[in-house]
């Protein structure tokens, strides 16, 4: 594990991200996260799909809340051999209360609120906020990663575009 510190910002101020990154190429790492119902969830529970993993600082700001809603409004157009997951430090109640609100249904809302190990493991762990960075992984079916954007300011939006073609292109 490595601090790495000016990769990503907020508001312009520089952050530090903790953790092992994950590269392009390489297998997706583990994580223990938990579901809006409280139920513990692993890689392991999203085998055989490709996916979309979304990490978003909180659902709760404006950005998060865009990128969410987008990815939910393209999920559905991808068929079901793609999952799109969206991770947060966001408490399960509060994810599962915005999704309602928001009308998520595609979308799994997962939160690293326990041991931040997805922010640790996927190296996206802000070390000021222990919230997590914006990033895009993309996960091939055999769990390898095949895209990775760090979004370089946390108040700027991914490239949908890019992370929906890599998607496609597993397909």
């Amino acid at each position: 594990m490595s601090d790495r510190t000016g990769l990503v910002t907020m508001l312009g101020n520089p952050m530090t991200l903790t953790g092992t990154p994950v590269l392009v190429g390489k297998k997706a790492p583990d994580f223990a996260l938990v579901d809006n119902d409280m139920a513990p969830k692993t890689l392991a529970d999203y085998a055989g799909k490709v996916l979309i993993v979304s990490a978003v600082p909180s659902l709760d700001t404006p950005i998060c809340d865009m990128e969410t809603r987008r990815f939910n409004a393209e999920a559905s157009k991808l068929g079901s051999d793609v999952m799109v997951l969206t991770v947060s430090m966001d408490l399960p109640f509060a994810q599962k209360r915005w999704c309602a609100a928001a009308g998520i249904d595609q979308v799994v809302t997962l939160s690293d609120y326990r041991d931040a190990s997805f922010g640790q493991n996927w190296g996206v762990l802000i070390k000021e906020l222990r919230l997590l960075a914006r990033c895009v992984f993309v996960v091939a079916k055999d769990g390898t990663v095949k895209y990775m954007e760090l979004v370089p300011e946390i108040a700027s939006e991914p490239n949908y575009d890019a992370a929906l073609e890599a998607a496609k292109a597993l397909m």
